[in-house]
C-alpha cells in the first residue's frame, strides 16, 4: 500500500510517501523552488517522492492532506460572531481552503491520465495536529505515550494533547485560537526586531546573552489554567487575523501581532538592524524561560492526565532545542521523541501515518532515527556536471578522502560536505552540512560573518560521535536529529570553545553509526588525529534553503569563503 502524503497552501510546502507505513523518501518544496518556507503546492516535492517510490500517481492507493478545512467549523463560526471585523479576512482565508480542497486539478498537472473520480476517493484530509500529533507519535520507538502538538496554529488549533496507545491516538484537550505559544513567541520575535516569517529561533539564539530580568512582566501576558492548558490577555496582542497571514508568491508572512498596549508594557519596539541593547537581550531570555515555563507546565499536567512515562512532542514550537533539553529532568518523563520535521513539513510524514495506522487500524513500523529521506546524486552524476562547468576535481576513496578532509580542517579550514540524501527537516545532520574544527576559537565568527552572512550572536552545533556525548555533555541522551541542547560539562568549554554558547550549552546531534556510517567515518577519522570525537556543524546554505543540488553546493562554495567543497568523494578546493 503506497500513501502520499502532503502539506500544501501552508508555510513549508513539502511531500512525503510510505509504502506499507515505512518512510521511502520526504522533503520540502523549498529545497526545489530555493524559497524559504514556500507555501504553495509541492508539486516538486511529490515529483521526486513519486519517482524514489518507482510508482506513477495512479498506483498511489491514498492522498493525505495535513489539513482540515471543515474542522472546529463552530468554533470558527463563533469567533467570528464575535468579531465581525474579522469576516473579510475569514472569506479571503475560505478561498484558499478551497484551494486544499480542490487539489484533484493540482494533481492533474502531474499525472492527467488519472480520472478526477478517481483522485477525489483518494485524497483524504486528516486535521492539522493529529497531523503533527502522529509524525511524533507513529515514529517514535513507544507503544504508548503521551503527545503534545504546539505551534502557531492549524485548523483553529494553536495546541493539542493526546495519548497514544499502539496504533491509535486519542485526543484529550486543545486551545482554540488565537490562543497560541507559538504566535505568543513571534509577537515578541517581531518586537525585537526579527520581522520575517521562522525568525523565532534567532531570539532563541539571543537569549544565553541576556538574564531574565522580566519573566515576571512577560508572564503577565499570558493566563496558566487550572486544566494544564493556557489562554491569554487580549489587549497585547492585535488578533492574527487582522494582522494578516499572507502568502504572496508563496512567501509566508505575518503582520505585527504585538498591540499599542504591548507597547506600553515593554517599551518602543526595535527596528529591523537596530542595535541590539541589553534590555533587549535580557527581554529575550525572559520570554525563552517563560516559553520553558509553559511547556513544563503543560507536560507535568499531561504526565499526571496519562500516567505515560514517555512523551512524543511536535509543532513549530517543539524546534525550541532548548526548551526539549529541558523536558525530562522539568516533567518527569523518561523518554522524549521529537521527529526531524516537527515543524509544519511535518504534517505531510504525519497525515500519511495517521491515514496508514490510526484510519486503516494497520500496524506501525519500525521507529524513525534517519532524517536521510531527501535527494541524492552519485559520484558518476556528480563527476558529470563539474566536467561541464570545467571545475577541477579529484575522486578519491573513503579512507584517502576523510584524511583530506580532516587535514583541511585543522589547517583550520571550512569544508562544504555533500554526502548521501539529504535531510528532512531545518536540520543539516551531516548530509548538507558546512563543517569546521570546533577546537578553533575564530570559527564561529569567521564562518557568521564570511560565509553565512548572518548575525554574530548566533551558535553553531557540535555533530559528535554518539558513544562519547557522556564524555562532553551532562547528559548522554541520543539526540539525533540536533532538536535538544544540552550543557556541555565546564572542563570541555575551552576544548571545544566553536561550539560551546555563551551560556555553556550546545545543540547537539549524537551521530551513530549505523544511520550515518560516512558522516562517522569522518568524524572518527578527525578524533584519531586530535582526539575530538566532534566536528562543527551548519547548515550548508547561505541565507536560503539548505542546498539540493551539486549544482547549489558548488554556487554556495564560489560565493562565500569556504575552503574545500566535498561532493560525494569528488574534492573541490580554491586552488
Amino acid at each position: 500500500m503506497y500513501i502520499l502524503g502532503i502539506n500544501a497552501y501552508h508555510a513549508d510546502s513539502s511531500a512525503a510517501i510510505f509504502k506499507d507505513g515505512e518512510m521511502i523518501a520526504a522533503t520540502e518544496e523549498e529545497r526545489f523552488t530555493r524559497v524559504k518556507h514556500w507555501a504553495g503546492f509541492p508539486a516538486l516535492a511529490i515529483k521526486f517522492c513519486l519517482q524514489e517510490a518507482g510508482i506513477s500517481l495512479a498506483q498511489v492507493d491514498y492522498i493525505t492532506i495535513g489539513r482540515d478545512p471543515k474542522a472546529k467549523f463552530i468554533n470558527k463560526i463563533n469567533y467570528l460572531r464575535k468579531n465581525p471585523s474579522l469576516v473579510f479576512g475569514a472569506i479571503k482565508r475560505y478561498r484558499n481552503s478551497k484551494d486544499v480542497t480542490s487539489l484533484e486539478n493540482e494533481f492533474k498537472k502531474i499525472d492527467p491520465s488519472v480520472p478526477y473520480a478517481d483522485l477525489q476517493e483518494k485524497i483524504k484530509n486528516i486535521e492539522h495536529h493529529r497531523s503533527h500529533l502522529a509524525s511524533a507519535f507513529f515514529a517514535s520507538p513507544f507503544d504508548e505515550a503521551a503527545i503534545l502538538s504546539i505551534d502557531g496554529s492549524g485548523d483553529f488549533t494553536t495546541t493539542m494533547i493526546a495519548v497514544g496507545r499502539g496504533n491509535k491516538i486519542e485526543v484529550l484537550d486543545s486551545v482554540d485560537f488565537p490562543v497560541s505559544c507559538g504566535l505568543f513567541y513571534t509577537a515578541f520575535t517581531q518586537f525585537l526586531g526579527f520581522p520575517h516569517y521562522g525568525d523565532e529561533y534567532k531570539v532563541m539564539g539571543l537569549a544565553p546573552y541576556g538574564q531574565p530580568k522580566y519573566i515576571d512582566k512577560v508572564k503577565k501576558v499570558l493566563k496558566f489554567l487550572p486544566n494544564g492548558l493556557y489562554s491569554w490577555h487580549d489587549e497585547f496582542f492585535v488578533q492574527p487575523t487582522k494582522a494578516g497571514f499572507k502568502y504572496e508568491n508563496n512567501i509566508p508572512s505575518v503582520g505585527n501581532l504585538y498591540s499599542k498596549k504591548f507597547v506600553e508594557e515593554f517599551g518602543e519596539p526595535r527596528k529591523n538592524g537596530e542595535e541590539l541593547t541589553q534590555y533587549h537581550k535580557d527581554l529575550a531570555t525572559s520570554v525563552q524561560r517563560v516559553t520553558e515555563e509553559l511547556i513544563v507546565y503543560i507536560l507535568k499536567h499531561l504526565k499526571e492526565k496519562t500516567g505515560m512515562k514517555n512523551v512524543c512532542i511536535a509543532g513549530g514550537v517543539a524546534q525550541n532545542s532548548v526548551a526539549n533539553g529541558k523536558i525530562a529532568e522539568a516533567t518527569g518523563f523518561e523518554g522524549v521523541y521529537i521527529p526531524s520535521a516537527g515543524h509544519d513539513a511535518g504534517i505531510s510524514m504525519g497525515s500519511a501515518l495517521y491515514q496508514y495506522n490510526h484510519v486503516l487500524d494497520q500496524p506501525r513500523a519500525k521507529p524513525v532515527y534517519s532524517a536521510y529521506t531527501g535527494s541524492r546524486f552519485s559520484n558518476e552524476e556528480i563527476e558529470t556536471f563539474l566536467k561541464s562547468r570545467n571545475i577541477k576535481y579529484r575522486r578519491l576513496p573513503d579512507d584517502e578522502l576523510f584524511d583530506v578532509v580532516t587535514d583541511k580542517l585543522i589547517e583550520p579550514g571550512v569544508v562544504g560536505w555533500f554526502n548521501g540524501r539529504a535531510e528532512f527537516g531545518p536540520r543539516a545532520l551531516g548530509a548538507r552540512s558546512i563543517i569546521a574544527d570546533p577546537r578553533n576559537a575564530k570559527a564561529k565568527d569567521l564562518l557568521n560573518s564570511k560565509i553565512k552572512r548572518r548575525e554574530s550572536f548566533r551558535p553553531f552545533a557540535p555533530s559528535i560521535l554518539k558513544e562519547y556525548s557522556k564524555d562532553y555533555f551532562t547528559k548522554s541522551d541520543p539526540v539525533p536529529f540536533m532538536e535538544k541542547v544540552f550543557p556541555i560539562k565546564p572542563e570541555m568549554h575551552a576544548l571545544i570553545p566553536a561550539v560551546t554558547h555563551v551560556d555553556g550549552t550546545g545543540r547537539l546531534q549524537t551521530v551513530d553509526k549505523d544511520i550515518s556510517p560516512r558522516y562517522y567515518g569522518l568524524i572518527e577519522a578527525f578524533r584519531k588525529k586530535t582526539g575530538v570525537p566532534i566536528l562543527l556543524n551548519t547548515s550548508f546554505n547561505e541565507n536560503e534553503p539548505i542546498v539540493n543540488t551539486p549544482a547549489e553546493a558548488l554556487d554556495c562554495f564560489l560565493r562565500t569563503q569556504m575552503d574545500m567543497l566535498v561532493l560525494e568523494n569528488c574534492v573541490v578546493t580554491r586552488d
